[in-house]
C-alpha cells in the first residue's frame, strides 16, 4: 500500500491491540501461536508493486478458537524501496461449517514506517483501517471470495475471487481476479477498475526427506496500470 491518501478516524493500533489482547486472554490450552517469514522477489499487493525490490515479510499469529490476531510486515532490502515498508496489525474471526466451508470477518490496520516519515507510530494519520469479509469454499466448491473496505474519504472496496484450477506434477495451479469499485487515491484508480488478474503455481520444494520449503510463482497483470509482474516467493517457518 502506498502511504498516501490516509485519513483514519481513530487510534487504530491501540484499538486493535486492546481488542486482540482481551479476546485471546483465555485458557492457554485453547490458544495457538505461529511465526515465519516470506522472501519475495517483489512485494506485489492487489496488482501494485511496492518498493520495486526484493522484500522480506515476517509474520506473527496468535489464535484462540475461531479468533486470530497478528502482525505482518514487509521490508525492502533496498534503501530506495524503504518508503514502501509496512507493518500491519490485524484480527479475524472465522466460522467453519460442517461441509468445510469457512466464513470470516476481519479488521486490518495498515501502518507504513517509512524512514523519512514525520508521522510516528502513535500518530493516527500514520494508519489506515480496512474492514473485510471472506469466504472459502469446501472441496466440492473450492472458490474463495474476498471483500475489503478501506476507511478513507473515497471508501474504496476491493473485491477478489480465486479458484484452484489444476494439480500437475504436485504443482497447485490457481487463478484470481480482483477489482476496485470506485475512484480511489489509495489504489490510484480513476473509477471502477480491474487491478489484479493472475495465475499462481505453488509447490513444496523438498530440501531433505523431512524438510521442505513452500514456494510459489505468480504472473500478475494490472489492467488499470497496464503493468505485468512475474513474482517468486519462498516461505520460512519453524
Amino acid at each position: 500500500m502506498y502511504a498516501t491518501a490516509r485519513n483514519p478516524r481513530c487510534r487504530h493500533s491501540i484499538f486493535l491491540v486492546t481488542l486482540a489482547s482481551a479476546a485471546l486472554a483465555g485458557p492457554a490450552a485453547a490458544q495457538s501461536a505461529s511465526f515465519g517469514a516470506d522472501i519475495v522477489s517483489r512485494y506485489v499487493w492487489r496488482g501494485i508493486d511496492f518498493g520495486e525490490s526484493v522484500s522480506v515479510q515476517p509474520s506473527l499469529t496468535l489464535g484462540a478458537g475461531g479468533l486470530e490476531a497478528g502482525a505482518w510486515g514487509s521490508y525492502s532490502i533496498s534503501a530506495s524501496g524503504a518508503d514502501a515498508n509496512e507493518n500491519d496489525l490485524w484480527v479475524t474471526y472465522s466460522v467453519v461449517t460442517s461441509s468445510g466451508a469457512s466464513f470470516s470477518a476481519g479488521l486490518t490496520d495498515y501502518y507504513f514506517p517509512a524512514p523519512d516519515s514525520e508521522l510516528g507510530f502513535r500518530h493516527s494519520e500514520a494508519h489506515t483501517l480496512e474492514w473485510s469479509l471472506a469466504f472459502s469454499g469446501p472441496e466440492s466448491f473450492p472458490v474463495s471470495l474476498f471483500a475489503g473496505l478501506v476507511a478513507d474519504d473515497d471508501k474504496p472496496m476491493y473485491l477478489e475471487a480465486g479458484l484452484p484450477v489444476a494439480l500437475v506434477d504436485d504443482v497447485e495451479l490457481g487463478m484470481h481476479a480482483g477489482m476496485v469499485t470506485t475512484a480511489s487515491a489509495f489504489y490510484g484508480t480513476e473509477g471502477a477498475a480491474l487491478v489484479n488478474l493472475g495465475v499462481t503455481a505453488a509447490k513444496d520444494l523438498e530440501i531433505t526427506d523431512t524438510f521442505a520449503l513452500p514456494a510459489s510463482v505468480a504472473y500478475i497483470y494490472n489492467p488499470d496500470q497496464d503493468r505485468a509482474f512475474l513474482f517468486f516467493g519462498l516461505s520460512l517457518a519453524p
